[in-house]
Protein backbone atom coordinates (compact mmCIF):
# COMPACT_ATOMS: atom_id res chain seq x y z
CA UNK A 1 0.00 0.00 0.00
CA UNK A 2 1.32 3.43 -0.95
CA UNK A 3 2.05 6.19 1.56
CA UNK A 4 -0.88 8.22 0.20
CA UNK A 5 -3.23 5.24 0.59
CA UNK A 6 -2.15 4.76 4.20
CA UNK A 7 -2.81 8.41 4.99
CA UNK A 8 -6.24 8.24 3.34
CA UNK A 9 -7.15 5.10 5.25
CA UNK A 10 -6.05 6.64 8.55
CA UNK A 11 -8.03 9.83 7.94
CA UNK A 12 -11.13 7.81 7.02
CA UNK A 13 -10.82 5.73 10.18
CA UNK A 14 -10.47 8.79 12.36
CA UNK A 15 -13.56 10.29 10.75
CA UNK A 16 -15.70 7.30 11.78
CA UNK A 17 -17.37 7.44 15.23
CA UNK A 18 -15.81 4.90 17.54
CA UNK A 19 -17.79 2.51 19.71
CA UNK A 20 -17.05 4.81 22.63
CA UNK A 21 -18.24 7.94 20.83
CA UNK A 22 -21.60 6.37 19.99
CA UNK A 23 -22.67 6.46 23.64
CA UNK A 24 -20.53 8.97 25.51
CA UNK A 25 -23.30 10.57 27.57
CA UNK A 26 -25.43 7.63 28.61
CA UNK A 27 -23.18 6.30 31.40
CA UNK A 28 -22.58 9.83 32.69
CA UNK A 29 -26.29 10.66 32.62
CA UNK A 30 -27.08 7.40 34.36
CA UNK A 31 -24.51 8.14 37.04
CA UNK A 32 -25.94 11.62 37.55
CA UNK A 33 -29.49 10.28 37.76
CA UNK A 34 -28.36 7.60 40.21
CA UNK A 35 -26.44 10.11 42.31
CA UNK A 36 -29.39 12.49 42.36
CA UNK A 37 -31.82 9.74 43.29
CA UNK A 38 -29.45 8.46 45.96
CA UNK A 39 -29.21 11.90 47.54
CA UNK A 40 -32.99 12.30 47.36
CA UNK A 41 -33.69 8.91 48.92
CA UNK A 42 -31.22 9.60 51.72
CA UNK A 43 -33.05 12.80 52.65
CA UNK A 44 -30.43 15.12 51.13
CA UNK A 45 -32.92 16.98 48.97
CA UNK A 46 -32.67 20.63 47.98
CA UNK A 47 -35.49 22.36 49.84
CA UNK A 48 -36.28 24.95 47.18
CA UNK A 49 -39.42 25.97 45.34
CA UNK A 50 -42.49 24.40 46.90
CA UNK A 51 -40.16 22.39 49.15
CA UNK A 52 -38.83 25.55 50.76
CA UNK A 53 -40.13 26.34 54.26
CA UNK A 54 -43.52 28.05 54.14
CA UNK A 55 -43.62 31.68 55.36
CA UNK A 56 -47.28 31.36 56.35
CA UNK A 57 -48.26 31.63 60.03
CA UNK A 58 -49.59 28.55 61.80
CA UNK A 59 -53.41 28.50 61.62
CA UNK A 60 -54.98 27.70 65.00
CA UNK A 61 -58.58 26.98 65.91
CA UNK A 62 -60.48 28.47 68.87
CA UNK A 63 -58.84 25.91 71.18
CA UNK A 64 -55.35 26.83 69.95
CA UNK A 65 -55.06 23.50 68.12
CA UNK A 66 -53.40 23.58 64.67
CA UNK A 67 -55.88 23.43 61.83
CA UNK A 68 -55.46 21.18 58.82
CA UNK A 69 -54.14 23.63 56.23
CA UNK A 70 -53.97 22.54 52.59
CA UNK A 71 -52.74 24.39 49.51
CA UNK A 72 -53.06 22.97 45.99
CA UNK A 73 -49.94 23.27 43.87
CA UNK A 74 -51.70 23.46 40.51
CA UNK A 75 -54.56 25.82 41.37
CA UNK A 76 -52.97 27.76 44.21
CA UNK A 77 -56.11 27.42 46.34
CA UNK A 78 -55.91 27.13 50.11
CA UNK A 79 -58.17 25.88 52.88
CA UNK A 80 -57.81 25.48 56.64
CA UNK A 81 -60.28 23.40 58.66
CA UNK A 82 -60.39 22.58 62.38
CA UNK A 83 -59.80 19.05 63.65
CA UNK A 84 -61.91 17.47 66.36
CA UNK A 85 -58.85 16.03 68.13
CA UNK A 86 -55.10 15.70 67.82
CA UNK A 87 -55.71 12.61 65.68
CA UNK A 88 -58.00 14.35 63.21
CA UNK A 89 -61.74 14.08 62.73
CA UNK A 90 -63.51 16.70 60.66
CA UNK A 91 -67.02 18.10 60.33
CA UNK A 92 -69.08 16.98 57.34
CA UNK A 93 -69.34 20.53 55.99
CA UNK A 94 -65.55 20.82 56.08
CA UNK A 95 -65.19 17.47 54.32
CA UNK A 96 -67.31 18.89 51.50
CA UNK A 97 -64.97 21.88 51.31
CA UNK A 98 -61.96 19.57 51.09
CA UNK A 99 -63.63 17.54 48.33
CA UNK A 100 -63.98 20.74 46.33
CA UNK A 101 -60.40 21.82 47.03
CA UNK A 102 -58.96 18.45 45.99
CA UNK A 103 -61.20 18.05 42.94
CA UNK A 104 -59.87 16.50 39.73
CA UNK A 105 -58.39 18.56 36.92
CA UNK A 106 -61.70 18.06 35.10
CA UNK A 107 -63.57 19.68 37.97
CA UNK A 108 -65.13 16.40 39.14
CA UNK A 109 -65.44 16.12 42.92
CA UNK A 110 -65.39 13.07 45.14
CA UNK A 111 -65.41 12.68 48.95
CA UNK A 112 -61.93 12.40 50.43
CA UNK A 113 -61.70 9.63 53.00
CA UNK A 114 -61.50 11.24 56.48
CA UNK A 115 -58.82 8.71 57.40
CA UNK A 116 -56.63 9.97 54.57
CA UNK A 117 -57.13 13.52 55.85
CA UNK A 118 -56.31 12.37 59.39
CA UNK A 119 -53.06 10.94 58.03
CA UNK A 120 -52.21 14.27 56.40
CA UNK A 121 -53.04 16.02 59.65
CA UNK A 122 -50.64 13.74 61.52
CA UNK A 123 -47.93 14.67 59.04
CA UNK A 124 -48.63 18.37 59.50
CA UNK A 125 -48.45 18.08 63.30
CA UNK A 126 -45.40 15.80 63.27
CA UNK A 127 -43.32 18.32 61.33
CA UNK A 128 -44.99 21.42 62.81
CA UNK A 129 -45.55 23.04 59.41
CA UNK A 130 -48.19 25.70 58.65
CA UNK A 131 -49.50 23.93 55.54
CA UNK A 132 -49.33 20.83 53.37
CA UNK A 133 -48.97 21.35 49.61
CA UNK A 134 -51.12 18.98 47.55
CA UNK A 135 -49.81 17.98 44.14
CA UNK A 136 -52.76 15.72 43.34
CA UNK A 137 -55.89 14.68 45.19
CA UNK A 138 -58.89 13.08 43.52
CA UNK A 139 -58.40 11.81 39.96
CA UNK A 140 -61.22 10.45 37.83
CA UNK A 141 -60.49 6.71 37.47
CA UNK A 142 -59.46 5.39 34.10
CA UNK A 143 -61.19 2.22 32.84
CA UNK A 144 -59.81 -0.76 34.75
CA UNK A 145 -57.88 1.43 37.17
CA UNK A 146 -57.71 0.57 40.86
CA UNK A 147 -55.88 3.73 41.87
CA UNK A 148 -56.59 4.97 45.38
CA UNK A 149 -56.74 8.48 43.94
CA UNK A 150 -60.01 7.45 42.30
CA UNK A 151 -61.37 6.27 45.66
CA UNK A 152 -60.60 9.48 47.54
CA UNK A 153 -58.05 7.60 49.63
CA UNK A 154 -54.81 9.01 48.20
CA UNK A 155 -53.06 12.36 48.06
CA UNK A 156 -49.70 13.34 46.60
CA UNK A 157 -48.06 15.85 48.91
CA UNK A 158 -45.08 18.08 49.54
CA UNK A 159 -44.32 19.19 53.09
CA UNK A 160 -42.65 22.62 52.91
CA UNK A 161 -39.27 22.64 54.60
CA UNK A 162 -39.09 18.84 54.92
CA UNK A 163 -37.34 16.35 52.62
CA UNK A 164 -39.69 13.88 50.94
CA UNK A 165 -37.82 10.87 52.27
CA UNK A 166 -38.17 12.17 55.81
CA UNK A 167 -41.93 12.44 55.30
CA UNK A 168 -42.05 8.95 53.81
CA UNK A 169 -40.02 7.52 56.68
CA UNK A 170 -42.56 8.85 59.18
CA UNK A 171 -45.66 7.64 57.32
CA UNK A 172 -44.22 4.15 56.79
CA UNK A 173 -44.43 3.61 60.54
CA UNK A 174 -48.15 4.43 60.78
CA UNK A 175 -49.58 1.14 59.51
CA UNK A 176 -52.12 0.31 56.81
CA UNK A 177 -50.79 2.92 54.42
CA UNK A 178 -49.35 3.20 50.94
CA UNK A 179 -46.22 5.33 50.60
CA UNK A 180 -44.56 6.10 47.28
CA UNK A 181 -41.59 8.38 46.74
CA UNK A 182 -40.86 10.00 43.37
CA UNK A 183 -37.22 11.14 43.03
CA UNK A 184 -37.76 12.82 39.64
CA UNK A 185 -41.19 14.40 40.20
CA UNK A 186 -40.30 15.03 43.87
CA UNK A 187 -43.41 14.42 45.92
CA UNK A 188 -44.69 11.72 48.27
CA UNK A 189 -47.79 9.67 47.52
CA UNK A 190 -49.68 8.65 50.65
CA UNK A 191 -52.86 6.64 50.97
CA UNK A 192 -54.80 4.46 53.38
CA UNK A 193 -55.30 0.80 52.51
CA UNK A 194 -55.91 -2.63 54.11
CA UNK A 195 -52.25 -3.63 53.90
CA UNK A 196 -49.20 -1.40 53.72
CA UNK A 197 -47.14 -1.21 50.56
CA UNK A 198 -44.12 1.03 49.92
CA UNK A 199 -42.48 1.89 46.61
CA UNK A 200 -40.16 4.20 44.71
CA UNK A 201 -41.04 5.46 41.23
CA UNK A 202 -38.46 7.04 38.93
CA UNK A 203 -40.96 8.32 36.36
CA UNK A 204 -41.23 12.02 35.63
CA UNK A 205 -44.40 14.15 35.49
CA UNK A 206 -47.13 12.73 33.22
CA UNK A 207 -44.96 9.71 32.36
CA UNK A 208 -45.69 6.01 32.67
CA UNK A 209 -44.83 4.75 36.10
CA UNK A 210 -41.51 3.06 36.86
CA UNK A 211 -42.53 1.63 40.19
CA UNK A 212 -40.43 -0.68 42.32
CA UNK A 213 -41.67 -2.11 45.61
CA UNK A 214 -39.37 -1.60 48.60
CA UNK A 215 -39.18 -2.36 52.32
CA UNK A 216 -41.67 -5.23 52.31
CA UNK A 217 -40.56 -6.42 55.74
CA UNK A 218 -41.08 -2.96 57.23
CA UNK A 219 -44.56 -2.80 55.73
CA UNK A 220 -45.53 -6.06 57.42
CA UNK A 221 -43.99 -5.00 60.74
CA UNK A 222 -45.75 -1.62 60.66
CA UNK A 223 -49.13 -3.27 60.12
CA UNK A 224 -48.52 -5.79 62.88
CA UNK A 225 -47.50 -3.00 65.28
CA UNK A 226 -50.59 -1.03 64.33
CA UNK A 227 -52.81 -4.01 65.16
CA UNK A 228 -51.09 -4.34 68.53
CA UNK A 229 -51.86 -0.66 69.22
CA UNK A 230 -55.52 -1.40 68.58
CA UNK A 231 -55.53 0.31 65.19
CA UNK A 232 -57.87 -1.30 62.67
CA UNK A 233 -57.27 -1.63 58.94
CA UNK A 234 -59.43 0.63 56.81
CA UNK A 235 -61.77 -2.25 55.93
CA UNK A 236 -63.99 -4.00 58.54
CA UNK A 237 -61.93 -7.10 59.29
CA UNK A 238 -62.91 -9.82 61.73
CA UNK A 239 -61.47 -9.61 65.25
CA UNK A 240 -58.15 -11.44 64.99
CA UNK A 241 -54.63 -11.15 66.36
CA UNK A 242 -52.46 -11.03 63.24
CA UNK A 243 -52.36 -9.13 59.97
CA UNK A 244 -52.41 -12.31 57.86
CA UNK A 245 -55.48 -13.65 59.69
CA UNK A 246 -57.20 -10.33 59.26
CA UNK A 247 -56.52 -10.35 55.54
CA UNK A 248 -57.63 -13.96 55.17
CA UNK A 249 -60.87 -13.09 56.94
CA UNK A 250 -61.56 -10.68 54.08
CA UNK A 251 -60.47 -13.14 51.40
CA UNK A 252 -57.21 -11.28 50.75
CA UNK A 253 -53.85 -12.90 50.17
CA UNK A 254 -51.44 -12.78 53.13
CA UNK A 255 -48.44 -12.27 50.87
CA UNK A 256 -46.06 -9.33 51.07
CA UNK A 257 -47.50 -5.97 49.98
CA UNK A 258 -49.51 -5.66 46.79
CA UNK A 259 -48.60 -3.24 43.99
CA UNK A 260 -49.96 0.24 44.34
CA UNK A 261 -51.97 0.53 41.09
CA UNK A 262 -51.39 4.27 41.31
CA UNK A 263 -50.05 4.52 37.77
CA UNK A 264 -52.19 7.32 36.40
CA UNK A 265 -50.69 10.57 35.21
CA UNK A 266 -50.44 13.25 37.83
CA UNK A 267 -52.51 16.37 37.37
Amino acid sequence: MSFVAVIATTVAALAQPSLRSKRPLAPVAARKESAGASAYLSGKQALVGIHAPSPKPLALDSEKRPMLALTTVNRGESLAIPAESDEGGFASADLDRVAHLLRAASGDEYPIDPRALALIYRIERRFAVPEICVVSGYRVPKPGSHSNHGKGRAVDVVVPGVADEEVARFVREVGFVGVGVYPNSQFVHIDVRPRSYFWVDYSGPHAKNRERGILGDLAAKSDAAALERGQLPIEPFAVVTSVDSALQARGLSPISGAPSDDDEDDE
